[in-house]
C-alpha cells in the first residue's frame, strides 16, 4: 500500500506540473533562471531592452520600459505578458492596437532569441526600413502566434527558417518585400497552422501553391492578396488529403485568369464561408461550382471579365449574405438575376448586393422588394430602364444604402408614400425624380450621403429640405433646374462637409447658414454679392460662373480651395498677403475684372499648387517671390498686362507642369533655365508677347512637353534640330501624361483628396479654342508669327506623336522635308506665309488623319500630290504659290494638258478592228457610263462645293471617330 501511495503522490505531482504547463506557465527550476526581479527574469529583461534600442520611439510609447528601480519588472511593461508561475515572457505585442501608435524601427535585435518561452510575437506596422528579415526568428520554436505584417522587411525569398516554428497556429507576413519567391517548400512543415497571410509577396513563379496549401490540413483562413499568383496547374489540383476546414479564402488582385482556380476551390465546397476573387482576370460565364458551396456567406467577384446573365448556380446559396459582381461584363436582362436571387432561398439571407458597372438591361424586378434582409443595393452604371414604384421597396425595412445612379430609371413615387427604411446613402444620379422635389426624402432622418444630381428637378427648395440635411456629410444636387433664392434661411447644421449645388438656377445672395459646409460648390448659378464672411470656414469653396461683383473679401484667404472665376469681381488681390493664406492650395480668379499689381508677398504660400489669374487687368511685373512657391504645379497668367521678363526665381519651382503667360507684354529672351530647371513641364505657352532672341537649345531637355506655344513674338534665328529629343512628342499614340492633378488639403491630409483638371486656350485650325477633357490628346508645337529663318529641320519628322504643327508667318526657306509623311498623327499642319520652295512631298498625301492644311503664300511649285486628303482642301490653302498646279487648283499642270490632247487624238484616229463590236455597242456603253458614273461620281468631280462638302464631312467624321475611340480606351483603362 505504501508503494501504491508513493506512486499516487508521484502521479499527482506530475499531473500538477502538466496542468501548469497547459495553462501557459512553466515551473521555475531552482538550478536555473534564479536571478528574478519581481516576476521578471533578468536575462529576458536585458533582451527586451536590447530590442528597444533597435526602435525609434519618438512619442515615448514605451516609457514603461527601462532600467530604473521602479521599472525593474518587465512583466509590467506595455506590450509584455509573462507566465504567472515562472515569470518567463510569453507574449510581446507592440502592434498599434496595443501601444496606441505606430513605432519606427532601425533593426531588430538578435537578443530576442533569449526569449526561449515566447509564444506570441506581434510587431505589426513597425517599419524596419527595408532591412533583411530576421532569420533568428526560426529559433523561437515555442511560437504559436507570429505577426510581422507591414514591417517592411525585404528579401528575395521567404526565410525557410520559419519552417522550424512547427507549433505555429497563426502566421501573418503580409506587406513585406519578398521579391522573387521560387517555392513554399517550408510551409507544409507548419502542420498546426490555421491562419496564413502572405499578401504582397511576389509568388508569380510558385505554380504549385495550391498543392502546398492542400497540405496544411488544419488551415481555416488563407489570404494571398496582390501576390501575382498564377492560375493553378491542373496537375496540382488532385491532392486528396487536403483540409476540409478551409473557411476563408482571399485571393484579391492576382492573375487567376482561367477556370482551374474554381476546380481547386471545389475541394472546399462544404467548408468555404468567405471567398474573394476580385480584381483578377477571370473570364467566361459564372461557373457551376458555386452551386455546391452550401456554406458560402461572402462572395466577391468584382472587377473581372465574367460574362453572361444567368447565374443559376447562385440559386442554391441559401447562406449567401454578401454578393459583389460589379465591374464585369455581365449582360442580359436583370429579371433573370431577379428570378434566381430575389425568388430563391437567397431571398431570406442576402444583405448586400452589388451589380454596378455591367451591361444589365431591362427593368428592376418588383420581387426585389421581398428581400427583407437587404441592407445595400448597388445597380449603378448599367443599362436599366423603366419605372420604379413603391412596390420595389415594400419589405426593405433594413435598407441603408441605395445606388441606382447612371441608368435610365424613373421614380414614380406617390407624394404621400412613407418608406419602410431609413437610408444612410442615397445615390440616384441621373434617375428622373422631378419635376417636384421628392417628398419621401423628408422621412429619411439618418442621411449622411445624398446625390440626386441630374434628376430632372425644377422645383424650389421646399421648406423642410434643409432641416432634413443636418447630419449630411455629402450632398450633390448639381445639373438640375432648382430655382429660387436662399432668402430667410438661417438654419444651423451640426456638420455639413460637402455640398454640390452647381448648374442650377439659384439666385440672390449666398446665405450665411452654409457656413458649416467645408466643401461648397455653388458654381454655374445666378448668385449675387455679397459673399458672406462666414464662408471663410469652408475648406473648398467654388462660386465660379455666377454674378458676383465688388472686391474679394479678405476673409476668404482662410479657404484652402477657392474658385471665383467667371464673375465680375474687381479690385486688388492684396488678400494674398494675409498670413491666413498659408493654407491656400488652389486659387482660380480667372475671367474677372481684378486689377493692379500682384503683391510681392507670396513667400508664405508654401502650399499653393494651382494659381490661375488669367483674363483680368493685372499689370506690372510678375513678382520675384513667385519663386518661393516651391510646390506650385500650374501657373496661368494669360491675358493680363504683365511686363518685363519672366522672373529667374521661377526656376526654383521645379514641380511646375503648366506655365501659361500668353497674351501679355512680357519681353526679353526666352530663358534657358526653362529647359534646365523645369523638366516636368507638359504645357509651356508664351504666345502673344514681346519675347525676342533665338530659341535656346536647352528647350530640347523638356522631354515631357506636349504643348509648346511661342507664337506671335519676335523670336529670330533657326529652329533647333534637337527638338527631336522631345520624348513625349516623339512617341505615337496617347501619352501617359494627363492634365489631371490632385492635392490633399493640409488640414484634412488623410481625409480629402481634391482633383482638378487643367484647361488651355490656343489657336486651333484657324480659330481660338479651349480644350479641357481632351487636352491631353493635343500634342502640338506652335512657333507661328515670329521671325524664324533657315530651313525646317528634317529632325522635326522624328516627332511622330505631333497632332498639330504651326510654323506659319515666319521667314523660313528651303524645302519641305521629304519625310514629312512620317508625322502620321498630324491633324493640323500650317506652313503658310513663309519662303518655302520646291515641290510638295508626295509623302504628305499619306497622312490620312490630316484635317487642316495651309501651305499658302510660299514659293511652292509643281503638281500637288494626288491623294484624297490633299485634293479635299479649299484651294485658298494653296494660294500664293504661283508655280503650283493640279487639283484642287484650277491651274492644270503641263503634263496633264499634253496627256489629255494626245488621248483625244488617239481616240479620234482609232479604227474599229473588231467586227463583232458594233456602233450600237459603243452607244449603249456610252449611255451607261454617263448615267452610272457621271450621274453619281461626276457631281463630286466637277462640282467643287459638293466635293469639298463631301471630303470635309469625311475628314470631320474621321476626327470625331478618332477622339471617341481614344476617350473610350481611356475610360476602359481607368475602369
Amino acid at each position: 500500500m505504501q508503494g501504491h501511495g508513493r506512486c499516487f503522490k508521484l502521479f499527482l505531482a506530475f499531473s500538477l506540473l502538466l496542468l501548469q504547463y497547459v495553462q501557459g506557465g512553466e515551473v521555475e527550476h531552482s538550478h536555473r533562471d534564479t536571478n528574478v526581479t519581481g516576476r521578471c527574469i533578468e536575462r529576458e529583461r536585458q533582451a527586451l531592452l536590447a530590442f528597444k534600442r533597435g526602435l525609434v520611439d519618438e512619442s515615448d510609447l514605451l516609457s514603461s520600459w527601462g532600467s530604473e528601480a521602479q521599472k525593474q519588472d518587465c512583466c509590467r511593461w506595455v506590450g509584455v505578458s509573462c507566465s504567472n508561475q515562472t515569470g518567463h515572457v510569453l507574449q510581446l505585442d507592440l502592434s498599434p492596437e496595443v501601444v496606441g501608435e505606430v513605432i519606427q524601427g532601425k533593426l531588430i535585435s538578435p537578443k530576442l532569441i533569449e526569449l526561449h518561452h515566447l509564444q506570441h510575437l506581434a510587431l505589426s506596422s513597425i517599419d524596419f526600413n527595408g532591412s533583411q528579415f530576421p532569420y533568428f526568428i526560426g529559433s523561437l520554436t515555442n511560437l504559436r502566434y507570429l505577426d510581422l505584417s507591414l514591417t517592411n522587411f525585404t528579401g528575395s525569398q521567404f526565410p525557410s527558417q520559419v519552417g522550424n516554428l512547427t507549433n505555429l497556429v497563426h502566421l501573418d507576413l503580409r506587406g513585406n518585400f519578398f521579391t522573387n519567391v521560387e517555392n513554399l517548400n517550408w510551409l507544409p512543415l507548419l502542420s498546426s497552422l490555421r491562419y496564413l497571410d502572405l499578401s504582397e509577396a511576389n509568388l508569380s513563379n510558385v505554380f504549385d501553391w495550391p498543392e502546398t496549401v492542400n497540405k496544411l490540413l488544419e488551415l481555416t483562413n488563407l489570404t494571398l492578396q496582390e501576390c501575382d499568383l498564377p492560375s493553378p496547374i491542373l496537375s496540382t489540383l488532385s491532392y486528396i488529403n487536403s483540409s476540409k476546414s478551409l473557411a476563408s479564402v482571399d485571393l484579391f488582385y492576382n492573375r487567376l485568369n482561367n477556370s482551374s482556380i474554381f476546380l481547386w476551390l471545389s475541394n472546399y465546397n462544404t467548408s468555404l464561408v468567405y471567398l474573394d476573387l476580385s480584381f483578377n482576370q477571370l473570364a467566361g460565364s459564372i461557373p457551376d461550382v458555386f452551386g455546391n458551396m452550401s456554406s458560402l456567406a461572402h462572395l466577391d467577384l468584382c472587377s473581372n471579365q465574367l460574362e453572361g446573365g444567368d447565374p443559376h448556380s447562385f440559386a442554391k446559396l441559401c447562406s449567401l449574405q454578401y454578393l459583389d459582381l460589379s465591374s464585369n461584363n455581365l449582360s442580359g436582362q436583370l429579371s433573370k438575376f431577379g428570378q434566381i436571387l430575389f425568388s430563391t432561398c437567397a431571398q431570406n439571407s442576402l444583405e448586400e448586393l452589388y451589380l454596378s458597372e455591367n451591361d444589365l438591361a431591362g427593368s428592376l424586378p418588383e420581387s426585389i422588394g421581398l428581400m427583407s434582409k437587404l441592407q445595400t443595393i448597388d445597380f449603378s452604371m448599367n443599362s436599366l430602364e423603366g419605372v420604379i414604384s413603391e412596390t420595389h421597396f415594400s419589405k426593405l425595412s433594413k435598407l441603408q444604402h441605395l445606388d441606382l445612379s447612371s441608368n435610365s430609371l424613373v421614380l414614380d413615387i406617390h407624394a404621400d408614400w412613407i418608406p419602410p427604411f431609413q437610408l444612410d446613402f442615397i445615390i440616384l444620379r441621373s434617375c428622373k425624380m422631378g419635376p417636384d422635389f421628392p417628398k419621401w426624402l423628408q422621412t429619411q432622418k439618418n442621411l449622411s450621403y445624398l446625390d440626386i444630381s441630374d434628376a430632372g428637378i425644377s422645383d424650389n427648395f421646399p421648406s423642410w429640405f434643409w432641416s432634413l440635411c443636418r447630419n449630411v456629410e455629402f450632398m450633390n444636387l448639381t445639373s438640375n433646374q432648382i430655382r429660387g433664392t436662399f432668402a430667410n434661411l438661417t438654419l444651423e447644421f451640426s456638420y455639413f462637409p460637402k455640398l454640390h449645388l452647381s448648374s442650377n438656377k439659384l439666385e440672390g445672395p449666398i446665405p450665411s447658414f452654409l457656413s458649416k459646409a467645408s466643401y461648397l460648390d455653388l458654381s454655374s448659378n445666378k448668385l449675387e454679392s455679397p459673399i458672406p464672411s462666414v464662408l471663410s470656414k469652408s475648406s473648398y469653396l467654388d462660386l465660379s460662373s455666377n454674378k458676383l461683383e465688388g472686391p474679394i473679401p479678405s476673409v476668404l484667404s482662410n479657404v484652402t480651395h477657392l474658385d471665383l472665376s467667371n464673375n465680375k469681381l474687381s479690385g486688388s488681390i492684396s488678400f494674398l498677403c494675409s498670413s491666413a493664406a498659408i493654407g491656400l492650395v488652389f486659387l482660380n480668379l480667372s475671367s474677372n475684372n481684378v486689377s493692379g499689381q500682384v503683391p510681392d508677398c507670396l513667400t508664405h504660400l508654401e502650399n499653393l499648387v494651382m494659381l490661375d489669374l488669367s483674363y483680368n487687368a493685372l499689370s506690372g511685373k510678375i513678382p520675384t517671390t513667385i519663386g518661393s512657391v516651391f510646390g506650385i504645379e500650374t501657373l496661368k497668367l494669360r491675358s493680363n498686362r504683365f511686363v518685363g521678363q519672366l522672373p529667374a526665381s521661377l526656376k526654383n519651382c521645379t514641380s511646375l507642369v503648366v506655365i501659361d503667360v500668353g497674351d501679355n507684354k512680357l519681353s526679353g529672351p526666352i530663358p534657358e533655365w526653362l529647359g534646365v530647371s523645369l523638366k516636368n513641364l507638359i504645357i509651356l505657352m508664351l504666345s502673344s508677347n514681346h519675347f525676342n532672341g533665338s530659341l535656346p537649345s536647352q528647350l530640347c531637355h523638356l522631354i515631357r512637353i506636349q504643348n509648346l506655344d511661342f507664337s506671335m513674338n519676335n523670336i529670330s534665328g533657326s529652329i533647333p534640330p534637337c527638338l527631336k529629343n522631345l520624348t513625349t512628342l516623339a512617341q505615337k499614340g496617347n501619352s501617359s501624361l494627363t492634365n489631371e492633378h490632385s492635392y490633399a488639403t493640409p488640414t484634412y491630409l488623410n481625409r480629402y483628396n481634391y482633383p482638378y483638371i487643367d484647361d488651355a486656350t490656343f489657336m486651333w485650325k484657324g480659330g481660338m479654342q479651349t480644350f479641357r477633357s481632351i487636352l491631353w490628346l493635343v500634342k502640338r508645337i506652335d512657333l507661328s508669327s515670329n521671325k524664324l529663318t533657315g530651313e525646317i529641320p528634317s529632325e522635326i519628322t522624328h516627332l511622330v506623336g505631333l497632332v498639330s504643327l504651326n510654323l506659319s508667318r515666319n521667314q523660313l526657306t528651303g524645302q519641305i522635308t521629304k519625310e514629312i509623311g512620317n508625322l502620321q498623327s498630324l491633324d493640323s499642319l500650317d506652313l503658310s506665309r513663309n519662303h518655302i520652295e520646291g515641290r510638295i512631298p508626295t509623302s504628305l498625301a499619306r497622312i490620312d488623319r490630316l484635317g487642316f492644311l495651309d501651305l499658302s503664300y510660299n514659293n511652292l511649285s509643281g503638281k500637288i500630290p494626288v491623294g484624297t486628303q490633299l485634293q479635299g482642301f479649299d484651294p485658298s490653302f494653296y494660294a500664293g504659290n504661283l508655280q503650283l498646279c493640279g487639283p484642287p487648283l484650277k491651274k492644270m499642270c503641263a503634263d496633264e494638258v499634253e496627256k489629255g490632247s494626245s488621248e483625244q487624238t488617239n481616240f479620234i484616229n482609232q479604227e474599229d478592228k473588231d467586227e463583232l463590236i458594233t456602233l450600237g455597242f459603243y452607244i449603249s456603253m456610252g449611255l451607261g457610263f454617263v448615267v452610272g458614273f457621271w450621274g453619281v461620281c461626276g457631281t463630286l468631280i466637277f462640282s467643287r462645293s459638293w466635293r469639298y462638302a463631301c471630303l470635309k464631312f469625311l475628314n470631320g467624321l474621321n476626327d470625331w471617330l478618332f477622339v471617341r475611340i481614344v476617350l473610350l480606351k481611356r475610360q476602359l483603362k481607368d475602369a
